[in-house]
């Protein structure tokens, strides 16, 4: 067997990456959103065509382009034309209201806003128009997400980009992406900001792609794979677990602009999907939606999640009603580029339910004296956007980037989630972990989720409080809840109230907000 004189060096950026997808699969489906299908070339051309219309509009490497948008095709062609013109991108959580954006696209200092049009109602440039008349953004380009829109009239409209770059040349275009180096910053993602204003996690190229191919060899994604990207792209499990995983695969994206089981249910079967991760919610809403029969399903392969709490009977029905051939738990953080540990694919059903895998993409794995998980590597972030003293205190002097989690490692070096550093409650001298009641809680008929969090009494110090949203039908009292939870734990560890919900509140990782519960019950 001969071998090639030369092996091409593996992409240190997004746009490298890009031009090796559209050499390596060339026509093969890239993205298909409703009647819009892209292969790998056309895809990369749509790409260069926006990067040209940024290089005329005066984008210069390290600037920053903003995105403000649902999931839609148009989100994924502005993104890599952003990082193709060298720009740094700064997603934008669509649940933002216009505050929270003008404070962002301020901090950034953002030189282009990609923004949806019109979309459930709301006109985003109206409102950012209203609450910040003197915020001056060199380019605002208007998304139309939900079809052909009124020309804005002090914005360019998508399908005005190809006039607008029609003065730049793609030769031009093609020297800007390669003039890229992997240290620039690929991205600054904020935190969710669930503890206080969000912070912005600075990223380098280089760090994006080595922990994203570290998450797709685990995921075994490649390039007959057909992945419904659900998971919202302004955060880095929609867009870099996402997006750049299919860019460095091949494998097909399928973005869905706004989760919705029966939307969900037609797309995986008339889209053939075999890729489905996503956070716990989703897979719970799959296996209770009353019409999942009459859907074909039987094309998913991979399924892989992860938060503080994945009950194991979640896992265990994803296995057995929904066929999954691989179902995966994995941990990470924006800190860690959004990951940090994964499950192998050869791991036993205990260890995927009950575990968030081991280190990869070059992560090291240590507890502190607390408890608290600490991650070391590469990929760790570069820090905080001009936060100085927030990165010094998350990232120690050795390197070890401090996550506010707390959990355990088994002797093979295999993580569990126990819970947050901050939901950690003390109700009578003893420390209570909530996750460890919620996954107790799962087990109980008529529970669908559940979020614990500790309330103030006098004579305990704190005590648990436990928010229910039932599974349709169900009919489940709080006695029954107070019944079950004495005779499966510790009696510190029985909450002495419930609540039930319609439902809890998610921030767009899909984890409970239980900064927002304590609030209300303080």
């Amino acid at each position: 067997m001969t071998t090639p004189a030369h092996t091409p060096p593996v992409a240190q950026t997004i746009p490298a990456a890009l031009h090796a997808a559209a050499q390596n699969f060339g026509t093969a489906p890239a993205l298909a959103d409703g009647p819009v299908r892209l292969d790998w070339t056309e895809l990369l051309e749509q790409v260069q065509d926006v990067a040209r219309a940024l290089l005329a509009r005066g984008i210069q490497v390290g600037d920053r382009v903003a995105i403000w948008s649902p999931n839609t095709w148009h989100w994924v062609v502005a993104a890599l034309g952003a990082h193709y013109a060298g720009a740094t991108l700064v997603p934008l959580n669509t649940r933002y209201v216009a505050d929270e954006v003008v404070d962002v696209l301020r901090r950034v200092d953002a030189k282009a806003l990609f923004i949806a049009g019109t979309f459930l109602k709301r006109d985003r440039l109206a409102e950012l128009r209203a609450t910040a008349p003197d915020l001056r953004i060199d380019t605002v380009v208007v998304l139309p997400v939900e079809g052909p829109q009124e020309p804005a009239s002090d914005a360019l409209n998508w399908a005005d980009l190809a006039v607008t770059g029609a003065s730049v040349t793609r030769e031009q275009a093609l020297g800007r992406a390669e003039s890229i180096t992997g240290d620039e910053l690929s991205d600054i993602l904020f935190t969710s900001g669930t503890t206080g204003r969000s912070k912005g996690v600075l990223i380098a190229h280089r760090q994006t792609l080595s922990a994203v191919r570290g998450w797709t060899e685990c995921a075994t994604l490649n390039s007959t794979d057909n992945y419904l990207i659900v998971n919202p792209f302004f955060h880095s499990f929609g867009y870099k677990a996402g997006i750049v995983a299919c860019v460095l695969t091949g494998a097909t994206m399928i973005p869905q602009i706004v989760f919705d089981v029966p939307t969900t249910m037609r797309l995986i079967d008339q889209e053939k999907i075999t890729v489905l991760p996503g956070p716990p919610t989703i897979y719970q809403t799959i296996l209770d939606f009353p019409e999942r029969s009459e859907f074909d399903l039987s094309g998913l392969r991979v399924a892989i999640t992860g938060a503080a709490q994945v009950p194991v009977v979640l896992i265990e029905r994803m296995r057995a009603e929904l066929d999954f051939d691989v179902v995966l738990t994995a941990y990470g953080l924006s800190e860690s580029t959004g990951f940090g540990t994964m499950c192998r694919v050869d791991d036993d059903a205990e260890t995927i339910a009950g575990t968030s895998g081991r280190p990869m993409a070059g992560f090291e794995l240590k507890l502190s004296d607390a408890g608290e998980v600490l991650l070391r590597g590469p990929n760790v972030m570069l820090g905080y956007l001009d936060d100085p003293k927030s990165t010094a205190e998350t990232i120690d002097a050795d390197g070890w980037l401090h996550t506010g989690d707390i959990g355990v490692v088994d002797d093979r070096g295999y993580l569990k989630i126990t819970d947050r550093l901050k939901d950690m409650y003390v109700s009578g001298g003893f420390n209570v972990y909530p996750a460890e009641i919620e996954q107790a809680l799962a087990r109980l008929d008529g529970v669908a989720t559940s979020a614990v969090i500790g309330v103030p009494d006098t004579r305990m110090g704190e005590v648990g409080k436990a928010f229910i949203v039932r599974t349709p039908g169900a009919s489940l009292t709080e006695d029954q809840v107070f019944s079950y939870a004495t005779k499966t734990l510790a009696n510190f560890k029985v909450p002495r109230f419930v609540e039930f919900r319609d439902e809890l509140p998610y921030n767009a990782a899909g984890k409970v907000l239980k900064r927002q519960l304590r609030e209300e019950n303080s």
